[in-house]
């Protein structure tokens, strides 16, 4: 743990020494509407150059290569891959292909910062933590919630033992209901969205989930429910309620309604990053604009995300495996929502190990 205490305690000093000095060219594979973000934080760190992207759809592929000057597009990632000049690869792609990538990018001698979640099947995630274990460049799954200030502080708290023996954690992550239509009929959202919240109570309790139970309403005609809530049980005994409901109507004064309660013996700490982090009230409306994962300051994003891409950047350069989130931690969160997911169609109880 000393590489992320360190990088806690003084991250602008270590990206100084890392990035500025070192010049580490980044492929991007997936330019969908993240793979664009991930595009425009990558642009925005010193030492670091956007040389190539990958995307099955070409069209969209020269849209997003033109928009931050990428000559090197290709329609099939082992293309770029090919690239021996490529030093990190970020892969942005749906899950069901993280594996496959995930897993050539480290054969070819890439460094893979990787989206969550993981994989659908506990059997590619640890196939990705295997590739990643005998590999000789590292590999980081992006749970950008870690990178959240906010939630930093927290586990800081907590590692510190201010609130005593963890004993409940409550945490929700609902979402604009206008999401739900690009994406419910494609994934489902336990998976989605509890992943994030799912690692960071596993993070913040110190344990991981031995049992998991869910239960879903549908309100739309989607294959995959809009609503769901989940019990975890935790190693150390401890208690989780968690729900996530894609139904928020477009009114809403902020775009994610996210908490997170953690309740000790002695004292309980709170996260709350929806409201009133920033207010904006015009003639149209109230709003709540994101100041925390990938804001635009001055045309360039920045916020957690840019944190997660320079911290897994400067690992790179000074040859030190990152160690805020592990490959085995990242597996562990995805035991758990994909228990919850059977639990969802189960109805039952979903007892891990």
């Amino acid at each position: 743990m000393a590489n992320y205490q360190k990088w806690a305690g003084n991250r602008q000093s270590l990206w100084k020494g890392a990035c500025d000095m070192t010049n580490l060219k980044v492929g991007v594979i997936g330019a969908g509407w993240f793979g664009d973000i991930h595009c425009s934080a990558i642009a925005g760190v010193p030492g670091l150059e956007l040389v190539a992207l990958a995307d099955r759809d070409g069209a969209r592929l020269k849209e997003i290569g033109g928009q931050y000057g990428v000559a090197a597009l290709h329609e099939d990632y082992r293309d770029l891959l090919a690239d021996s000049a490529i030093d990190i690869v970020h892969i942005v792609t749906r899950w069901d292909s993280h594996a496959e990538i995930a897993t050539a990018a480290l054969a070819a001698g890439k460094h893979v910062l990787l989206e969550k979640p993981m994989a659908p099947t506990v059997a590619e995630c640890e196939q990705i933590c295997d590739a990643a274990r005998e590999a000789a460049t590292y590999l980081m799954v992006g749970h950008v919630c870690r990178f959240n200030p906010r939630c930093i502080a927290a586990r800081k708290e907590i590692a510190a033992g201010s609130i005593g023996r963890i004993v409940s954690l409550n945490g929700r992550r609902n979402v604009p209901a206008a999401w739900a239509a690009n994406a419910l009929d494609k994934v489902s959202p336990v998976s989605d969205t509890a992943i994030h919240d799912t690692d960071l109570m596993q993070w913040f309790s110190g344990s991981n989930v031995v049992s998991a139970y869910t239960q879903t309403v549908r309100v739309n005609d989607y294959v995959h429910p809009d609503m769901f809530q989940i019990m975890y049980r935790f190693e150390n005994g401890a208690t989780a309620v968690y729900e996530s409901a894609w139904l928020m109507p477009d009114t809403a004064p902020f775009m994610i309604d996210e908490r997170m309660h953690v309740i000790g013996s002695e004292g309980f700490v709170q996260v709350q990053d929806t409201f009133p982090n920033l207010g904006l009230c015009t003639p149209t409306g109230f709003t709540c604009p994101d100041t925390t994962y990938w804001p635009m300051v001055d045309g360039i994003t920045g916020g957690a995300l840019k944190d997660e891409i320079m911290y897994f950047a400067g690992c790179v350069a000074r040859g030190e495996r990152p160690d805020v989130i592990t490959p085995e931690e990242s597996l562990a969160a995805m035991r758990a929502v994909l228990a919850a997911e059977e639990s969802a169609k189960t109805g039952e109880i979903v007892k891990i190990g």
